[in-house]
C-alpha cells in the first residue's frame, strides 16, 4: 500500500512540475509564503498552512494528502471545474488520492489554517 501511495505521489508532483506550478508547500500569495514544513522525514512531510482574510494561495499542486482543519473558515477554490466557496469548521478533515491542482482566497472574516500530510516523493 505504501509503495502505491509513493509511486502515485511521485507521478503526481512530475505532472504538477511538468505544468510549471508550484507544490502546495511551494506556493504562496503575492510573493509571501503561507504554508511551513513542521515535520519531514525519509516517507512523509507535514505542513501548516495559514490564509489571513484576503490572502490566498496561488495555483498549485498537491500531491494525495490528508488535511485537518485547525481554523475554520469560508475559501473561494478555483480548480478545473470551476469555482465554489468552501467553509471549513476546525477539526474538518479530508484527503485524495490523486494530485489535485487550485488556487484558492480566503473570502471570510477570519484566519483559516490547516495541516496537510503527505508522502515525500524524493
Amino acid at each position: 500500500m505504501l509503495a502505491a501511495c509513493l509511486a502515485l505521489a511521485a507521478a503526481a508532483a512530475e505532472a504538477g512540475q511538468e505544468a510549471g506550478l508550484p507544490h502546495a508547500f511551494d506556493a504562496g500569495w503575492k510573493g509571501q509564503q503561507t504554508c511551513s514544513i513542521l515535520f519531514e522525514d525519509t516517507s512523509m512531510r507535514v505542513a501548516r498552512c495559514i490564509f489571513p482574510p484576503g490572502v490566498g494561495h496561488e495555483k498549485h499542486y498537491h500531491n494525495p494528502h490528508f488535511g485537518y482543519v485547525l481554523e475554520g473558515g469560508t475559501l473561494r477554490i478555483a480548480d478545473a471545474d470551476g469555482e465554489r466557496e468552501v467553509t471549513t469548521t476546525a477539526g474538518g478533515h479530508w484527503s485524495t488520492s490523486e494530485v489535485t491542482v487550485h488556487e484558492a482566497l480566503n473570502i471570510g472574516a477570519t484566519t483559516t489554517s490547516y495541516l496537510i500530510v503527505e508522502p515525500v516523493t524524493r
